[in-house]
């Protein structure tokens, strides 16, 4: 098995809220009980988590981003220059087998030049990294792709960034600071969650962004060039991967397609150590796209999806895996699930047992898959 990330056995980071943490929260929100209590509930349902994925196996264990509402809004809008527009709120259509649902979170508004004012998840990742025993600390931030693609153009104030170049510029410094800050803190596995370079493979959702005014044909490689230039300073014995999934909101997605449009570009340019890809149905496409990842690149296959509780095929899952082989080599590989199991506070439609169930069935096929 590999000794450094990401793992031939690995999962993408959020996992769902114990009842006694949700409960927490609302009471919270509703004032009746302080911050330092909700902490403290946080702080214990952490050291649980942490132990309970240390136990089945994993190289890897996150805080299962048990402090944030969601997996990205919590973070952009930490970001200096950058506030919830309380007036107006972001429309996001998932759907499943059942129909379609939305998620609705707050609006971003850049009123200001975009900055660092703190380490964001800072003392999350503190708290994570003295919570471990025998696991790596990963901690999980939306890529910097994801403050555009969540706002647009019309979110930018323009008497702040009349020309946009300023915009991306301020964006990705920023980025780079609180890349060489977690560093500092002791992170040694980083991973920018990016649901935009998977979407932007779906021809409906390039067409919400060129009806938006963005050059929806080219935006990969605009958000590319972004995180390219947040890592191009990055500390040495970092690892960053990046996750790309088609939307994960209470057992629903967003997009569909193959990754065929973005996959040259990204895995040719895109200056990380490993991709998380969602493969978990057919909505993903084939591995026909990873004929283009170069040596030395990690892709972890999202096999096992975390949308369902039901329990994958370990013969299934070999399967797949060979058939991934065909195009990358099979020491490049490594499996997870397809996204996480709460990429929002709601969490998706499975119980805890389940979802630690998916988690040590992708250790137990690692093993007999790489050894």
């Amino acid at each position: 098995m590999r000794n450094k990330p990401p793992f031939r056995a690995d999962h993408v980071g959020s996992l769902l809220r114990p009842a006694r943490l949700l409960a927490a929260r609302d009471e919270h929100a509703a004032g009746r009980i302080p911050t330092e209590e909700l902490r403290a509930v946080e702080d214990e349902a952490i050291r649980e988590v942490v132990r309970r994925q240390e136990e089945v196996g994993l190289q890897s264990a996150t805080d299962g981003e048990f402090r944030r509402a969601s997996w990205h809004m919590d973070f952009i809008y930490s970001l200096g220059g950058i506030d919830p527009a309380a007036d107006e709120r972001i429309t996001v259509r998932f759907q499943n087998a059942e129909g379609d649902i939305e998620f609705t979170p707050a609006a971003l508004r850049v009123h200001d030049r975009i900055r660092l004012d703190e380490t964001i998840f800072g003392n999350d990742f503190t708290f994570l990294k003295e919570t471990v025993t025998t696991a790596t600390p990963k901690l999980t931030i939306p890529s910097p792709s994801m403050v555009h693609y969540r706002g647009g153009p019309a979110s930018v104030d323009r008497s702040v960034y009349p020309d946009m170049e300023e915009f991306w510029s301020d964006l990705s410094a920023a980025y780079a600071e609180e890349v060489r800050r977690v560093a500092d803190l002791g992170c040694t596995y980083l991973q920018f969650d990016d649901t935009s370079l998977a979407y932007l493979n779906d021809p409906a959702q390039r067409a919400e962004l060129a009806e938006r005014g963005d050059d929806a044909e080219h935006m990969h490689l605009r958000y590319i060039k972004q995180i390219n230039a947040a890592l191009a300073s990055r500390p040495e014995g970092l690892t960053v991967t990046t996750h790309m999934c088609r939307g994960n909101f209470r057992s629903s997605w967003a997009a569909s397609g193959g990754y065929d449009y973005v996959a040259e570009a990204l895995f040719g340019e895109l200056g990380v150590d490993g991709f998380f890809m969602e493969f978990d149905d057919e909505r993903s496409g084939g591995f026909e796209p990873l004929r283009y990842v170069p040596p030395g690149k990690m892709v972890v296959l999202g096999l096992v999806t975390t949308k369902r509780g039901e329990l994958e095929s370990k013969d299934a899952l070999k399967r797949r895996i060979d058939e991934a082989a065909k195009f990358v080599s099979l020491d490049q590989l490594c499996l997870s699930g397809q996204c996480g199991f709460s990429s929002t506070v709601e969490g998706n439609e499975l119980t805890a047992d389940q979802q630690f169930a998916k988690l040590s069935l992708i250790v137990e096929t690692a093993r007999e898959v790489w050894g």
